[in-house]
């Protein structure tokens, strides 16, 4: 099991649980596939904070991913599944026939020693990509592309799958994650099978040590603030957030208040995840 317990030795480890990495086959990166990471803290250009809560955490370098997969008709190998500390997922490093040697998010179920291939005429296996016309009805897919040669834009997190429900002339019905039911187009890219690490949800950090660690700064509670700073905060000990409910630092409603916009891509959901 890739999750385990850690024993009581202190308040800190009590309830804590981590990754065992029985999946992981190489600790070392592949150092030709890693870029430094830049850290922002939340900031924008100008140094105004538009992320909360972040600030801080481990040295990281990043992976350079193959989220395209346009290896057209290459066979490579899997030689090794890695820990990237930038994602929930883990990920494999792919030897090609040609000598290229690309990191791909690993599937559950892919193994070290496996083959993965890329193109229209790719078999339906796990770790293989190609175009979603070409995949039956039915198949689990991750990485999936939204528009055709950009790369996989959703369902890239430890865990995550959407299932190919049906096809059309132009476009294929996905069931995403989330239960959304969405058109994409039938020439986009999709990677068969589930994305890997998928205890990861299991996983509880103990103590807020281990949240500085991934760069994550605390979170104070609106109520516990005074009211020039918070519209929850104030009053004489403890007090209810009001009328006419919750509301952000900001003052705008929240706890279910929809913010997205009208978009393009609204056309193409035919059925929202908070539909019933």
């Amino acid at each position: 099991m890739p999750v385990k317990q850690f024993k009581a030795t202190s308040a800190g480890r009590r309830g804590a649980s981590g990754y065992t990495f029985s999946d992981v086959t190489k600790k070392e990166p592949e150092r030709s596939l890693t870029v430094s990471k830049k850290k922002t803290g939340g900031r924008n250009n100008r140094g105004i904070v538009t992320a909360r809560h972040r600030g801080g955490g481990s040295p990281q370098r990043l992976r350079v991913i193959d989220f395209k997969r346009d290896k057209t008709g290459v066979p490579g190998r899997v030689a090794a599944v890695e820990y990237d500390p930038t994602r929930t997922a883990r990920i494999a490093l792919v030897h090609y026939r040609d000598g290229d040697k690309r990191y791909i998010l690993a599937p559950s179920g892919l193994e070290v020693g496996g083959t993965v291939e890329a193109g229209p005429e790719a078999e339906i296996r796990v770790g293989n990509a190609l175009p979603l016309r070409n995949m039956p009805t039915g198949t689990v897919v991750h990485n999936v592309e939204l528009i055709a040669g950009r790369g996989g834009q959703i369902v890239r997190s430890a865990g995550a799958s959407a299932q190919l429900m049906a096809k059309e002339e132009r476009y294929c019905l996905l069931r995403l994650p989330s239960g959304e039911m969405r058109r994409v187009p039938s020439e986009c890219m999709a990677t068969v099978g589930q994305v890997s690490n998928v205890e990861h949800g299991l996983v509880k950090l103990g103590k807020a040590g281990r949240a500085r660690w991934l760069g994550r700064r605390p979170h104070v509670r609106g109520s516990a603030m005074t009211p020039r700073d918070h519209p929850h905060g104030g009053g004489e000990g403890k007090a209810p957030i009001g009328h006419p409910g919750p509301k952000t630092p900001w003052g705008k409603p929240t706890l279910g208040y929809r913010t997205r916009g009208k978009k393009q891509s609204d056309k193409l959901i035919v059925r929202r995840r908070y539909d019933s």
